[in-house]
């Protein structure tokens, strides 16, 4: 009889026990593994070049052999967790990578100046890896100005599409050109005068993707 009041009193700790606190609760084993997929996703997009954060991500379960998808990590915890692997195993050089980048896209702006070009992307976020092209965003009524601009200066190019989303929902297929710079590569996305008004939401956080003019990024390189 004398061991039931201790057996209630385990009961009512185990029932106030503050939810996340055991060592095998769900909640926390569910955080941890969010950690260990967003760290290798970071690692796969670093060393390996992926750009796609969700192909990182699946890529990332398969080696941790976590065939369960429900505790994948968001977009934002991998692009965090990819600011401290650069920061972590590319610190020394990181700072140069940048400045490097910026310094060809805006001699690439400077190119495109009538086509009002604006920098997005990892090179203007400051979480360019070795693999990150520069992104541009530039103005034309037809897409086939700049394949002729490109031409004009026997500049060679591969022309393909990309598939943007807007607000509500939208999605639009979007000209690209890409031409190598010394040893990056130089991405453009054509809008015409319209679209322009309108950024593209980010792949990260959803909201309207961060651009920067020709005068934004010379202060930027100016003012790091």
């Amino acid at each position: 009889m004398a061991a039931k009041p201790n057996t209630a009193r385990r009961r009512t700790a185990a029932r106030t026990r503050p939810a996340g606190h055991g060592p095998d609760h769900p909640a926390r084993g569910g955080e941890q593994l969010r950690y260990h997929l967003s760290q290798e996703a970071a690692r796969i997009m670093a060393e390996e070049g992926e750009r796609d954060f969700h192909a990182a991500k699946c890529k990332a379960a398969v080696r941790l052999n976590q065939p369960d998808t429900r505790h994948l990590p968001s977009n934002r915890e991998v692009k965090a967790a990819l600011r401290r692997h650069l920061e972590l195993f590319h610190g020394a050089h990181l700072d140069e990578r940048l400045r490097r980048l910026r310094g060809l896209a805006l001699e690439a702006m400077h190119f495109l100046a009538a086509h009002a070009p604006l920098l997005a992307g990892p090179v203007l976020s400051g979480t360019a890896t070795a693999y990150s092209p520069i992104q541009l965003h530039v103005c034309a009524d037809n897409p086939e100005d700049i394949a002729l601009l490109l031409q004009a200066h026997r500049i060679p190019f591969d022309q393909s599409d990309k598939r943007l989303r807007f607000g509500g929902e939208r999605y639009r297929q979007v000209p690209t050109y890409a031409f190598r710079v010394e040893d990056a590569t130089v991405e453009l996305s054509v809008f015409n005068p319209e679209q322009r008004r309108e950024a593209p939401l980010s792949p990260v956080d959803g909201r309207p993707m961060p651009r920067a003019t020709l005068a934004e990024v010379a202060a930027l390189l100016a003012h790091p």
